[in-house]
């Protein structure tokens, strides 16, 4: 049974320094990094560390999952302040940070939870999906992307820009790539 009370201010905040900071040592260091180390970065003692998350695999669970969450929750506000094309490419270049971070999480994760894990990726390609559909519709509805391409076939086609560019040292190369593709969506679109 599990408390469902909502955390103490300090206690989130500690929740949310512990994640971040999780982020960056999985991605300097891999999932095997010292949660120690990672308690200490974070400010916190290491039995807060495992008050929140029990085990390594929930940590990198949950730092998987809120690596999504904040990819999705900038939807709302791209979609508000940005055109519709620049809000597409904008977050489209979030993407890219997060499959950068996600690459050692999703291994980590199938070998720690198997065959359990597809639930989990089956719940972020839903949630990731319908972030994207939302700023994809718009710019397709406003005529800068082609209208024959969908959520899922732009991050597919994105994560593999990802994947061939990965030994690059230089995140500019990514990003370079990664504007060809765009460039494609533009191809035949309205304005393009």
């Amino acid at each position: 049974m599990t408390d469902a009370r909502p955390l103490r201010a300090d206690a989130a905040r500690n929740r949310d320094k512990i994640l971040e900071t999780a982020a960056e040592v999985f991605g300097d260091e891999g999932t095997d990094a010292s949660l120690e180390e990672i308690a200490r970065r974070a400010g916190v003692g290491v039995g807060t560390l495992y008050r929140h998350f029990p085990s390594r695999t929930v940590l990198v669970e949950q730092v998987y999952r809120h690596s999504v969450a904040e990819l999705c929750d900038e939807v709302p506000h791209l979609a508000a302040t940005l055109p519709p094309g620049d809000a597409l490419e904008t977050w489209l270049m979030g993407f890219v940070t997060y499959v950068g971070r996600k690459r050692g999480l999703a291994t980590a994760l199938r070998g720690a939870l198997g065959d359990d894990a597809s639930v989990v990726f089956a719940d972020v390609h839903a949630q990731l999906k319908s972030a994207g559909d939302v700023l994809l519709v718009a710019a397709q509805d406003a005529g800068v992307v082609r209208t024959d391409v969908e959520t899922m076939d732009v991050l597919r086609a994105v994560s593999g820009v990802c994947s061939a560019t990965a030994d690059a040292a230089d995140p500019e190369k990514t990003r370079r790539v990664l504007r060809l593709l765009l460039d494609g969506l533009r191809y035949g679109s309205a304005a393009g």
